[in-house]
């Protein structure tokens, strides 16, 4: 595959060193020659110096027949424009990263499909969302979320005092289209029907859509969800995506913020958060903070090692959780050992975001939630799967237990009902046995 990269910063050269080791042809366009310099040292790469803005400098590196165009500078502006440039020039898919929730939330306008991208990305929202998974749901044996978070999944022990224990799935009033996708039952996983009773012990995986997540999760796992309080160490735009992630009755955020324009201009764009126009490393503000009193402390700001000493310092202090963002990920898998309970790498996530999108082929596996019992697919919908178009869901026919869970349609993804519809190019996420693959394949078309 013929890969285009723009940008030689943390993704670009992540993205190019992760590609490259696939045996992709790599190029990579930068207009800092010392940066194009560093990267031809360490990998094996075409670089190219240049503006990425510029249709000639995107033929010259070989946009008119690539099979795939990255944009990851540090600039959204320069990163749309580039791709889309490049989707005119004949770039087979396009993939441009952003930062800014303007573009990434759709406010108005639907920036890549009006700019004829294929995807965008937005690795400070995906790592946001995964640290604020972390601080909702510390106990949850399994997290996903599907979709940019529109869809949740969490494997959850039923509470002793649990609502549902003792009734039969059709009758603990899920709220609208959550599902109990699995139970695990001393060691042996099964997917339940509507006839299957929710027991003491067990361990279920409930799916739904995140505003009705709570409310069916109350069913299930009733352990007390006292507000927890946040401190948040960083004024990053990393920091505001977290801060977006923790908006609701479950948390109390403090942010703090060295950089008085910064700092007000933050507590203008978040009214819920107390922002406060400190710098936590100074050993006087930090002893007045009283960290022991704090669940959560998080380090987002844009230095790793004042992200990597202040998480460590919190969590000897006595704070509860102690979470570092680092951009350099080289020093991820140490932390814990200096006691910070979590680390997370937008520039690892940008590169696994773009790995997933790369995913052609029509069925893959996410996750395996039962061993040999349940696993999660996804499944994209070949026009060939005439059995399954058009069909209600409830009329559909598996040789054992299956359930539909998620479908996307474009842009909207839904937790679909029993007279739901699948048509073709959909994509659908599927939990049935490992051992029903072949069945799947030839149903959804996806061989």
């Amino acid at each position: 595959m013929n890969v285009v990269i723009c940008g030689a910063g943390a993704v670009g050269i992540h993205a190019a060193e992760v590609l490259g080791a696939e045996n992709h042809s790599v190029t990579v366009i930068d207009k800092a020659a010392d940066r194009l310099t560093t990267l031809e040292e360490s990998l094996d790469v075409r670089s190219l110096h240049g503006n990425s803005t510029h249709a000639e400098t995107l033929l010259e590196a070989g946009c008119g027949s690539a099979d795939l165009f990255i944009a990851a500078t540090e600039s959204d502006e320069i990163n749309l424009l580039s791709a889309s440039i490049a989707a005119g020039l004949g770039s087979e898919r396009t993939i441009a990263r952003v930062h800014h929730s303007a573009y990434f939330e759709e406010r108005g306008i639907t920036y890549d499909k009006h700019l004829g991208i294929d995807h965008l990305v937005c690795p400070d929202h995906t790592t946001a969302v995964a640290i604020a998974q972390a601080l909702s749901n510390p106990g949850a044996l399994a997290v996903e979320r599907f979709a940019r978070g529109r869809i949740e999944m969490q494997q959850l022990p039923v509470s002793d005092d649990a609502p549902a224990i003792g009734k039969k799935l059709a009758e603990i009033g899920l709220p609208g289209t959550a599902l109990i996708a699995s139970i695990k039952r001393e060691d042996q996983g099964f997917i339940p029907d509507a006839g299957s009773t929710i027991q003491r012990g067990d361990v279920a995986t409930l799916i739904c859509d995140v505003s009705d997540f709570e409310r069916a999760r109350k069913l299930i796992h009733t352990a007390s969800a006292k507000r927890k309080r946040v401190m948040v160490m960083g004024g990053s735009a990393l920091a505001v995506w977290l801060c977006r992630q923790l908006h609701s009755r479950a948390f109390s955020v403090r942010l703090f913020e060295p950089n008085r324009a910064r700092a007000e201009e933050l507590a203008a764009k978040l009214e819920w958060v107390t922002v406060i126009c400190s710098d936590l490393t100074d050993q006087a503000v930090w002893e007045e903070e009283q960290l022991k009193q704090t669940d959560a402390f998080v380090t987002v700001s844009n230095s790793d090692e004042r992200n990597i000493l202040a998480a460590a310092r919190a969590k000897s202090t006595g704070t509860g959780m102690a979470i570092a963002v680092l951009q350099q990920p080289t020093y991820l898998h140490l932390l814990t050992h200096v006691g910070i309970d979590k680390a997370f790498s937008p520039r690892v996530t940008a590169v696994t975001q773009i790995q997933n999108l790369l995913h052609v082929g029509p069925i893959r596996r996410l996750a395996t939630l039962a061993e040999g019992i349940a696993d999660v697919y996804e499944i994209r919908v070949s026009p060939s799967a005439t059995s399954v178009i058009g069909t209600p869901l409830r009329e559909l026919k598996f040789s054992s237990k299956t359930l539909i869970v998620a479908i996307q349609s474009g842009d909207e993804v839904r937790v679909p009902g029993a007279n739901d519809t699948i048509a073709d190019n959909d994509r659908v996420v599927v939990i049935s046995s490992s051992a029903n693959e072949k069945e799947l394949k030839a149903m959804f078309g996806a061989t």
